[in-house]
């Protein structure tokens, strides 16, 4: 597999893809996990358990972040990302996390090793090429027959970061579904119905596919 698809696949062509590799974006992250009432309420709880309830057993949770959906997943499941700072914070919390270039020198690289792949809040700050390019460079990874699941923010959600290039909701996902030759199983709005979308920020596009056996 070509080098510079492995370590540059999270990065759109303009400034605001760039900036998500910076310490300041992971300093971003860290802060919104912990402001205002997140610090008082089981506010992540609806969000793991919808990730529970899909039974997706080894997940490749493709643009990690800090970890936090990795924390709903299975012990063994695996987080890359090309931000090396949130990586670092991902693996202080106790889970196994690479920066591309190492996810695939690694055992864990290996194809077909994964029950299925999530990839959550990170196409809206792709193009959509390079979006399409992310999902093939990271589908080899999962066994035939597995689960794929996107999620993007709905309008409030999107407009809330600068770094987000381009606005997805469910067809723009399943064209991305399409497009990587996976077959949709279902797509919803979490965890409010789709019209609350439009002024709560947390409410999410999910889509679940399906990598044909």
């Amino acid at each position: 597999m070509d080098k510079l698809v492995q370590s540059t696949s999270h990065n759109a062509s303009d400034d605001a893809g760039a900036r998500t590799a910076l310490p300041e974006y992971t300093e971003r992250l860290a802060t919104l996990e912990s402001s205002g009432f997140k610090r008082l309420l089981p506010t992540q709880a609806p969000y793991r358990w919808n990730l529970r309830r899909l039974g997706l057993g080894r997940v490749l949770d493709v643009g990690c972040g800090l970890g936090r959906n990795l924390l709903s997943c299975s012990p063994e499941s695996v987080g890359v990302d090309h931000n090396e700072h949130s990586v670092a914070a991902a693996r202080a919390r106790g889970l196994n996390a690479y920066v591309p270039d190492d996810f695939f020198a690694s055992e864990d690289g290996r194809p077909a090793s994964f029950d299925s792949m999530l990839c959550a809040h990170v196409l809206e700050h792709l193009e959509q090429s390079v979006a399409e390019e992310l999902l093939v460079t990271y589908l080899p990874s999962i066994k035939p027959g597995g689960k794929v699941v996107l999620i993007t923010p709905q309008e409030a959600g999107f407009a809330s970061d600068t770094t987000h290039v381009r606005y997805i909701d469910l067809d723009g996902l399943r064209a991305h579904v399409e497009n990587a030759g996976l077959e949709v199983v279902r797509g919803y709005s979490f965890p409010l119905p789709r019209p609350a979308g439009r002024r709560f920020k947390y409410n999410e596009f999910v889509m679940v596919a399906s990598l044909r056996a």
